[in-house]
Protein backbone atom coordinates (compact mmCIF):
# COMPACT_ATOMS: atom_id res chain seq x y z
CA UNK A 1 0.00 0.00 0.00
CA UNK A 2 1.40 3.51 -0.87
CA UNK A 3 2.33 5.92 2.21
CA UNK A 4 0.74 8.34 0.72
CA UNK A 5 -3.03 9.65 2.22
CA UNK A 6 -6.10 9.25 0.70
CA UNK A 7 -8.26 12.03 -1.00
CA UNK A 8 -10.41 11.19 1.71
CA UNK A 9 -7.95 11.14 4.85
CA UNK A 10 -6.58 14.58 3.65
CA UNK A 11 -10.31 15.68 3.43
CA UNK A 12 -10.79 14.81 7.20
CA UNK A 13 -7.56 16.37 8.22
CA UNK A 14 -8.48 19.72 6.14
CA UNK A 15 -11.65 20.23 7.83
CA UNK A 16 -9.96 19.14 11.52
CA UNK A 17 -7.27 21.84 10.65
CA UNK A 18 -9.97 24.52 9.80
CA UNK A 19 -11.85 23.78 12.78
CA UNK A 20 -9.23 23.83 15.13
CA UNK A 21 -7.78 27.57 14.05
CA UNK A 22 -11.79 28.63 13.69
CA UNK A 23 -11.60 27.14 17.42
CA UNK A 24 -8.65 28.78 18.33
CA UNK A 25 -9.92 32.06 16.34
CA UNK A 26 -12.91 32.18 18.82
CA UNK A 27 -11.14 31.42 21.64
CA UNK A 28 -8.53 34.24 21.18
CA UNK A 29 -11.24 36.94 20.09
CA UNK A 30 -13.19 36.08 23.41
CA UNK A 31 -9.81 36.45 25.30
CA UNK A 32 -9.59 39.62 23.44
CA UNK A 33 -13.28 40.90 24.05
CA UNK A 34 -12.67 39.80 27.85
CA UNK A 35 -9.45 42.28 28.00
CA UNK A 36 -11.30 45.07 26.49
CA UNK A 37 -14.23 44.78 28.90
CA UNK A 38 -11.81 44.12 32.21
CA UNK A 39 -10.16 47.50 30.53
CA UNK A 40 -13.04 49.01 30.36
CA UNK A 41 -15.53 48.10 33.34
CA UNK A 42 -18.51 50.34 32.57
CA UNK A 43 -18.70 48.25 29.35
CA UNK A 44 -19.06 44.79 31.26
CA UNK A 45 -20.64 46.60 34.86
CA UNK A 46 -23.29 48.21 32.17
CA UNK A 47 -23.96 44.46 30.95
CA UNK A 48 -24.22 42.90 34.23
CA UNK A 49 -26.78 45.67 35.15
CA UNK A 50 -28.67 45.85 32.12
CA UNK A 51 -29.31 41.93 32.58
CA UNK A 52 -30.29 41.97 36.28
CA UNK A 53 -32.30 45.27 35.21
CA UNK A 54 -34.26 43.24 32.71
CA UNK A 55 -34.86 39.96 34.70
CA UNK A 56 -36.22 42.52 37.50
CA UNK A 57 -38.44 44.48 35.13
CA UNK A 58 -36.34 47.60 35.95
CA UNK A 59 -33.87 50.04 34.15
CA UNK A 60 -30.38 50.01 35.92
CA UNK A 61 -27.87 52.20 34.93
CA UNK A 62 -24.28 53.81 36.55
CA UNK A 63 -23.19 57.47 35.03
CA UNK A 64 -20.14 57.42 37.01
CA UNK A 65 -16.84 55.08 36.29
CA UNK A 66 -17.05 51.70 37.17
CA UNK A 67 -14.36 48.99 38.73
CA UNK A 68 -14.01 45.21 38.08
CA UNK A 69 -12.06 42.97 39.59
CA UNK A 70 -11.84 39.09 38.80
CA UNK A 71 -8.69 37.99 40.61
CA UNK A 72 -9.41 36.32 44.05
CA UNK A 73 -12.95 37.36 45.35
CA UNK A 74 -14.73 38.76 42.17
CA UNK A 75 -15.54 42.19 42.63
CA UNK A 76 -17.82 44.80 40.95
CA UNK A 77 -18.41 48.62 42.28
CA UNK A 78 -20.50 50.86 39.78
CA UNK A 79 -21.09 54.70 40.52
CA UNK A 80 -24.18 57.54 40.05
CA UNK A 81 -26.46 54.26 40.23
CA UNK A 82 -30.03 54.51 38.92
CA UNK A 83 -33.18 52.27 39.06
CA UNK A 84 -36.07 52.98 37.91
CA UNK A 85 -39.05 51.06 36.81
CA UNK A 86 -39.74 51.92 32.91
CA UNK A 87 -42.00 54.32 32.39
CA UNK A 88 -41.56 55.71 35.76
CA UNK A 89 -40.81 59.10 36.38
CA UNK A 90 -39.08 58.46 39.84
CA UNK A 91 -36.45 56.17 40.51
CA UNK A 92 -37.15 53.85 43.46
CA UNK A 93 -33.63 53.97 44.05
CA UNK A 94 -30.03 55.97 43.33
CA UNK A 95 -26.80 55.89 44.83
CA UNK A 96 -23.65 57.63 44.75
CA UNK A 97 -21.43 54.20 44.80
CA UNK A 98 -22.62 50.38 44.96
CA UNK A 99 -19.99 47.73 46.08
CA UNK A 100 -20.47 43.85 45.64
CA UNK A 101 -17.93 41.23 46.59
CA UNK A 102 -19.33 37.75 45.69
CA UNK A 103 -17.34 34.25 45.47
CA UNK A 104 -16.79 32.52 42.03
CA UNK A 105 -18.81 29.64 43.28
CA UNK A 106 -21.65 32.02 43.54
CA UNK A 107 -20.92 33.07 39.91
CA UNK A 108 -21.04 29.85 38.62
CA UNK A 109 -24.45 28.78 40.59
CA UNK A 110 -26.54 30.38 38.08
CA UNK A 111 -28.45 31.99 40.93
CA UNK A 112 -29.11 28.74 43.21
CA UNK A 113 -26.11 29.85 45.77
CA UNK A 114 -26.53 33.62 46.76
CA UNK A 115 -23.32 33.82 49.10
CA UNK A 116 -22.17 36.85 49.05
CA UNK A 117 -18.51 38.54 50.64
CA UNK A 118 -19.85 42.01 50.92
CA UNK A 119 -22.19 44.68 50.02
CA UNK A 120 -21.50 48.16 50.36
CA UNK A 121 -24.05 51.21 49.49
CA UNK A 122 -22.63 54.87 49.83
CA UNK A 123 -25.55 57.32 49.60
CA UNK A 124 -28.71 55.48 48.68
CA UNK A 125 -32.43 57.00 48.27
CA UNK A 126 -34.92 54.69 48.37
CA UNK A 127 -38.27 56.33 47.39
CA UNK A 128 -40.72 53.95 49.52
CA UNK A 129 -44.02 54.59 47.03
CA UNK A 130 -42.17 53.73 43.66
CA UNK A 131 -41.02 50.98 45.25
CA UNK A 132 -44.14 50.06 46.04
CA UNK A 133 -45.31 50.59 42.70
CA UNK A 134 -42.61 48.16 41.37
CA UNK A 135 -43.15 45.44 43.99
CA UNK A 136 -46.95 45.35 43.15
CA UNK A 137 -45.77 44.49 39.41
CA UNK A 138 -44.09 41.57 40.59
CA UNK A 139 -45.49 37.80 40.23
CA UNK A 140 -46.02 36.41 43.49
CA UNK A 141 -43.47 33.77 44.23
CA UNK A 142 -42.05 31.38 46.97
CA UNK A 143 -40.57 31.75 50.22
CA UNK A 144 -38.16 35.24 50.06
CA UNK A 145 -34.14 33.76 49.82
CA UNK A 146 -31.76 35.31 52.36
CA UNK A 147 -28.61 36.07 50.92
CA UNK A 148 -25.91 35.34 52.99
CA UNK A 149 -23.40 37.76 53.59
CA UNK A 150 -19.65 36.41 55.36
CA UNK A 151 -18.46 39.53 55.62
CA UNK A 152 -21.19 41.65 56.12
CA UNK A 153 -23.01 44.58 54.64
CA UNK A 154 -22.37 48.44 55.36
CA UNK A 155 -25.13 51.33 54.37
CA UNK A 156 -24.12 55.14 54.67
CA UNK A 157 -25.60 58.42 54.36
CA UNK A 158 -28.99 56.61 53.09
CA UNK A 159 -32.29 57.98 53.11
CA UNK A 160 -35.69 56.94 52.93
CA UNK A 161 -38.53 59.10 50.92
CA UNK A 162 -41.94 58.63 52.04
CA UNK A 163 -43.97 61.41 51.37
CA UNK A 164 -45.15 62.96 54.34
CA UNK A 165 -42.06 61.63 56.14
CA UNK A 166 -38.68 60.72 55.80
CA UNK A 167 -35.57 58.88 57.60
CA UNK A 168 -32.17 60.44 56.45
CA UNK A 169 -28.35 60.54 57.49
CA UNK A 170 -29.00 56.19 58.03
CA UNK A 171 -26.08 54.15 58.70
CA UNK A 172 -26.33 50.48 58.97
CA UNK A 173 -23.42 48.15 59.36
CA UNK A 174 -23.55 44.48 60.39
CA UNK A 175 -20.87 41.56 60.60
CA UNK A 176 -22.94 39.05 58.41
CA UNK A 177 -25.94 37.88 57.65
CA UNK A 178 -27.27 34.33 57.64
CA UNK A 179 -30.61 33.30 56.68
CA UNK A 180 -30.99 30.50 59.82
CA UNK A 181 -28.37 32.32 62.19
CA UNK A 182 -28.81 35.26 64.54
CA UNK A 183 -28.61 38.85 63.12
CA UNK A 184 -26.88 42.07 64.72
CA UNK A 185 -26.61 44.99 63.39
CA UNK A 186 -26.01 48.86 64.63
CA UNK A 187 -28.99 51.45 62.37
CA UNK A 188 -28.90 55.13 63.18
CA UNK A 189 -30.42 58.28 61.49
CA UNK A 190 -33.37 61.18 61.37
CA UNK A 191 -36.86 60.57 61.29
CA UNK A 192 -38.69 63.77 59.83
CA UNK A 193 -42.12 64.52 59.88
CA UNK A 194 -43.18 68.04 59.48
CA UNK A 195 -41.42 70.49 61.54
CA UNK A 196 -39.88 67.24 64.00
CA UNK A 197 -37.26 66.08 63.52
CA UNK A 198 -35.77 62.76 65.57
CA UNK A 199 -32.34 61.63 65.33
CA UNK A 200 -32.00 57.85 67.15
CA UNK A 201 -28.83 55.41 67.01
CA UNK A 202 -30.77 51.66 67.59
CA UNK A 203 -28.57 48.54 68.60
CA UNK A 204 -31.04 45.32 66.60
CA UNK A 205 -31.00 41.95 67.09
CA UNK A 206 -32.97 39.00 65.59
CA UNK A 207 -33.15 35.09 66.22
CA UNK A 208 -32.81 35.15 62.56
CA UNK A 209 -33.69 37.90 59.36
CA UNK A 210 -36.99 35.80 58.76
CA UNK A 211 -40.86 36.05 59.31
CA UNK A 212 -41.80 34.42 62.63
CA UNK A 213 -38.48 35.56 64.32
CA UNK A 214 -38.24 37.56 67.34
CA UNK A 215 -36.37 40.87 67.61
CA UNK A 216 -35.24 42.72 70.18
CA UNK A 217 -34.17 46.33 70.03
CA UNK A 218 -32.65 49.16 72.26
CA UNK A 219 -31.18 52.50 71.78
CA UNK A 220 -31.97 56.46 71.80
CA UNK A 221 -33.46 59.01 70.10
CA UNK A 222 -34.53 62.64 70.71
CA UNK A 223 -37.71 64.00 68.96
CA UNK A 224 -37.33 68.03 68.59
CA UNK A 225 -40.04 70.48 67.47
CA UNK A 226 -39.21 74.10 67.94
CA UNK A 227 -37.74 74.81 71.01
CA UNK A 228 -38.32 71.84 72.93
CA UNK A 229 -36.87 67.98 72.73
CA UNK A 230 -37.57 65.21 74.50
CA UNK A 231 -34.99 62.55 74.98
CA UNK A 232 -36.29 58.84 74.93
CA UNK A 233 -34.55 55.64 75.89
CA UNK A 234 -35.86 52.81 74.15
CA UNK A 235 -36.94 49.29 74.09
CA UNK A 236 -38.37 47.42 71.95
CA UNK A 237 -39.42 43.36 71.72
CA UNK A 238 -42.25 41.55 69.34
CA UNK A 239 -42.09 38.51 66.69
CA UNK A 240 -41.80 39.76 62.99
CA UNK A 241 -45.05 38.81 61.13
CA UNK A 242 -45.92 39.91 57.22
CA UNK A 243 -49.41 39.31 55.65
CA UNK A 244 -52.59 40.76 54.44
CA UNK A 245 -52.95 43.34 56.76
CA UNK A 246 -49.13 44.63 55.77
CA UNK A 247 -45.85 43.88 57.73
CA UNK A 248 -45.29 44.18 61.73
CA UNK A 249 -44.66 42.94 64.61
CA UNK A 250 -47.05 40.92 67.25
CA UNK A 251 -46.88 40.93 70.63
CA UNK A 252 -45.03 43.73 70.64
CA UNK A 253 -43.54 45.18 73.88
CA UNK A 254 -42.25 49.28 73.99
CA UNK A 255 -40.86 50.46 76.90
CA UNK A 256 -39.38 54.04 77.24
CA UNK A 257 -38.05 56.69 79.40
CA UNK A 258 -38.91 60.20 78.68
CA UNK A 259 -37.89 63.39 79.67
CA UNK A 260 -39.33 66.94 78.05
CA UNK A 261 -37.09 70.14 77.91
CA UNK A 262 -39.88 72.95 76.37
CA UNK A 263 -36.70 75.69 76.41
CA UNK A 264 -32.89 75.10 75.78
CA UNK A 265 -31.69 76.59 78.55
CA UNK A 266 -33.50 74.89 80.88
CA UNK A 267 -31.43 71.88 82.72
CA UNK A 268 -34.65 70.33 84.52
CA UNK A 269 -37.14 68.31 82.27
CA UNK A 270 -41.07 69.70 82.29
CA UNK A 271 -42.13 66.28 82.00
CA UNK A 272 -40.15 63.08 83.67
CA UNK A 273 -41.79 59.71 83.01
CA UNK A 274 -41.20 55.83 82.12
CA UNK A 275 -44.06 54.55 79.50
CA UNK A 276 -44.69 51.33 78.07
CA UNK A 277 -47.19 50.09 75.46
CA UNK A 278 -48.01 46.65 74.42
CA UNK A 279 -49.96 45.67 70.98
CA UNK A 280 -50.00 44.44 67.96
CA UNK A 281 -48.42 46.40 65.19
CA UNK A 282 -49.01 46.69 61.10
CA UNK A 283 -47.94 48.94 58.43
CA UNK A 284 -49.16 48.51 55.47
CA UNK A 285 -51.38 50.47 52.38
CA UNK A 286 -53.11 52.34 55.06
CA UNK A 287 -50.02 53.79 57.12
CA UNK A 288 -49.37 52.06 60.42
CA UNK A 289 -51.69 50.74 62.67
CA UNK A 290 -51.54 49.50 66.37
CA UNK A 291 -54.42 47.71 67.55
CA UNK A 292 -55.12 46.74 70.12
CA UNK A 293 -52.93 48.80 72.17
CA UNK A 294 -52.18 48.97 75.61
CA UNK A 295 -50.81 51.81 77.36
CA UNK A 296 -49.19 52.14 80.94
CA UNK A 297 -47.24 55.37 82.02
CA UNK A 298 -45.77 56.24 85.36
CA UNK A 299 -44.82 59.49 85.82
CA UNK A 300 -42.90 61.57 88.36
CA UNK A 301 -42.88 65.41 89.58
CA UNK A 302 -45.79 67.16 88.09
CA UNK A 303 -47.30 64.17 86.38
CA UNK A 304 -50.02 61.57 87.47
CA UNK A 305 -47.90 58.40 88.94
CA UNK A 306 -49.87 55.85 86.99
CA UNK A 307 -52.07 56.14 83.84
CA UNK A 308 -52.85 52.81 82.59
CA UNK A 309 -55.26 52.64 79.20
CA UNK A 310 -56.25 50.45 76.11
CA UNK A 311 -57.38 51.45 72.33
CA UNK A 312 -56.22 52.05 69.36
CA UNK A 313 -53.96 53.81 67.04
CA UNK A 314 -53.76 54.41 63.15
CA UNK A 315 -51.31 56.91 61.58
CA UNK A 316 -51.51 58.08 57.85
CA UNK A 317 -51.73 61.52 56.38
CA UNK A 318 -53.40 62.24 59.95
CA UNK A 319 -53.38 60.68 63.54
CA UNK A 320 -56.14 58.64 65.53
CA UNK A 321 -56.31 57.69 68.86
CA UNK A 322 -58.44 56.04 71.32
CA UNK A 323 -57.93 55.44 74.75
CA UNK A 324 -59.77 54.02 77.50
CA UNK A 325 -58.56 53.55 81.21
CA UNK A 326 -57.80 54.67 84.39
CA UNK A 327 -55.45 57.37 85.94
CA UNK A 328 -54.47 56.56 89.24
CA UNK A 329 -54.50 60.21 90.97
CA UNK A 330 -54.41 64.15 91.32
CA UNK A 331 -51.05 64.90 91.00
CA UNK A 332 -50.24 67.57 94.21
CA UNK A 333 -48.50 70.55 91.82
CA UNK A 334 -51.62 70.38 90.08
CA UNK A 335 -54.51 73.28 91.23
CA UNK A 336 -56.16 71.36 94.47
CA UNK A 337 -59.75 69.74 93.69
CA UNK A 338 -62.38 71.19 96.03
CA UNK A 339 -64.10 68.63 98.36
CA UNK A 340 -65.38 66.25 97.96
CA UNK A 341 -63.56 65.48 95.19
CA UNK A 342 -60.53 66.36 97.22
CA UNK A 343 -61.08 63.86 99.86
CA UNK A 344 -61.83 60.80 97.22
CA UNK A 345 -59.20 58.28 96.63
CA UNK A 346 -61.09 56.31 93.48
CA UNK A 347 -59.73 56.50 90.20
CA UNK A 348 -60.35 59.07 87.13
CA UNK A 349 -61.62 56.81 84.46
CA UNK A 350 -60.93 58.37 81.24
CA UNK A 351 -61.67 58.10 77.30
CA UNK A 352 -59.59 59.87 74.77
CA UNK A 353 -60.57 60.88 71.57
CA UNK A 354 -58.15 62.29 68.61
CA UNK A 355 -58.08 62.95 65.67
CA UNK A 356 -55.90 65.43 63.25
CA UNK A 357 -52.85 66.27 62.78
CA UNK A 358 -49.31 63.78 63.74
CA UNK A 359 -48.06 66.27 66.12
CA UNK A 360 -51.80 66.57 68.48
CA UNK A 361 -52.08 70.45 67.57
CA UNK A 362 -55.36 69.57 66.61
CA UNK A 363 -58.80 69.26 69.21
CA UNK A 364 -58.67 66.13 71.70
CA UNK A 365 -62.07 65.05 73.14
CA UNK A 366 -61.67 64.38 76.73
CA UNK A 367 -64.14 62.27 78.84
CA UNK A 368 -62.81 62.55 82.86
CA UNK A 369 -65.17 61.39 85.65
CA UNK A 370 -64.34 60.48 89.53
CA UNK A 371 -66.88 59.04 91.62
CA UNK A 372 -70.06 61.23 90.53
CA UNK A 373 -68.23 64.18 88.70
CA UNK A 374 -67.95 64.21 85.28
CA UNK A 375 -66.41 66.12 82.28
CA UNK A 376 -66.87 66.41 78.81
CA UNK A 377 -65.14 67.98 77.10
CA UNK A 378 -62.06 69.57 74.44
CA UNK A 379 -58.97 70.68 74.52
CA UNK A 380 -55.72 71.26 72.39
CA UNK A 381 -52.14 69.67 73.36
CA UNK A 382 -49.96 72.58 73.06
CA UNK A 383 -52.14 74.74 74.88
CA UNK A 384 -52.50 72.06 77.31
CA UNK A 385 -48.41 71.27 77.66
CA UNK A 386 -48.06 75.37 78.05
CA UNK A 387 -50.55 74.98 80.88
CA UNK A 388 -48.30 73.21 82.90
CA UNK A 389 -45.20 74.36 82.16
CA UNK A 390 -46.38 78.09 84.04
CA UNK A 391 -48.91 76.27 86.87
CA UNK A 392 -46.69 78.10 89.53
CA UNK A 393 -47.40 81.14 87.78
CA UNK A 394 -50.12 81.23 85.84
CA UNK A 395 -53.90 80.65 85.77
CA UNK A 396 -55.21 77.47 87.53
CA UNK A 397 -57.77 76.80 85.44
CA UNK A 398 -56.85 74.52 82.57
CA UNK A 399 -57.08 75.49 78.80
CA UNK A 400 -60.38 73.23 78.50
CA UNK A 401 -63.93 73.42 76.57
CA UNK A 402 -66.85 71.59 77.51
CA UNK A 403 -68.96 70.82 80.61
CA UNK A 404 -68.73 69.65 84.70
CA UNK A 405 -71.05 67.92 86.40
CA UNK A 406 -70.64 67.48 90.12
CA UNK A 407 -74.29 66.28 92.69
CA UNK A 408 -71.95 68.40 94.98
CA UNK A 409 -69.35 70.82 95.34
CA UNK A 410 -67.56 73.07 98.05
CA UNK A 411 -65.84 76.28 97.17
CA UNK A 412 -65.28 79.50 98.99
CA UNK A 413 -66.95 77.99 102.06
CA UNK A 414 -70.04 77.52 100.48
CA UNK A 415 -71.76 74.15 99.40
CA UNK A 416 -73.63 73.44 95.99
CA UNK A 417 -75.35 70.94 94.45
CA UNK A 418 -76.72 69.69 91.31
CA UNK A 419 -74.11 72.08 89.67
CA UNK A 420 -73.43 71.91 85.93
CA UNK A 421 -70.35 74.46 84.91
CA UNK A 422 -69.79 75.22 81.10
CA UNK A 423 -66.53 75.91 80.67
CA UNK A 424 -64.23 77.49 77.94
CA UNK A 425 -60.71 78.72 77.66
CA UNK A 426 -61.45 81.87 76.27
CA UNK A 427 -63.99 83.40 79.11
CA UNK A 428 -64.71 82.69 83.26
CA UNK A 429 -66.63 79.22 83.62
CA UNK A 430 -70.39 79.71 84.01
CA UNK A 431 -72.34 77.93 86.42
CA UNK A 432 -76.14 77.47 86.20
CA UNK A 433 -78.47 77.60 88.77
CA UNK A 434 -77.46 74.94 91.55
CA UNK A 435 -80.37 73.22 92.84
CA UNK A 436 -79.56 74.14 96.68
CA UNK A 437 -76.80 75.67 98.42
CA UNK A 438 -75.83 76.02 102.18
CA UNK A 439 -72.68 77.14 103.99
CA UNK A 440 -70.32 74.56 104.43
CA UNK A 441 -69.96 73.43 107.93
Amino acid sequence: MSGEATPAHHSRWRRGRRIAAITVLVVLVGIVIAIGWVSRPARLSGLILDRVGSSLGLQITAAGPSEYRLRGVPMLTVRGLTVIQPGASTPLLVADRVYLALPWATLWAGGDDLSIRRIELDGPRLNLQALQTWLATRPEGGPTRIPTLTDGARIVRGQLDAGDWSIDRINLSTDRLHAEKPLAARLSGRLLSGTTAAPFDLQIALTRPAVDAGVGIVGIATVRNGQSRVPLALRLSGVLRDGDGGAGLDAARVGATVRSFNDPSNTEPQLDLAAGLAGRVRYGENGLLIAPLGVALRGRDGMPKTIDASGSLALDDALSLNLQGDIGDWPSDWPALPTPLADSHSPFPFVLEYAGAPDFSGETHLQLRRDETRFDGYFRMPELSAWLDQLTSGTPLPPLRGTLETPRIEMAGTTFSGVRLELDDDDPPVAEAPQTSENAD
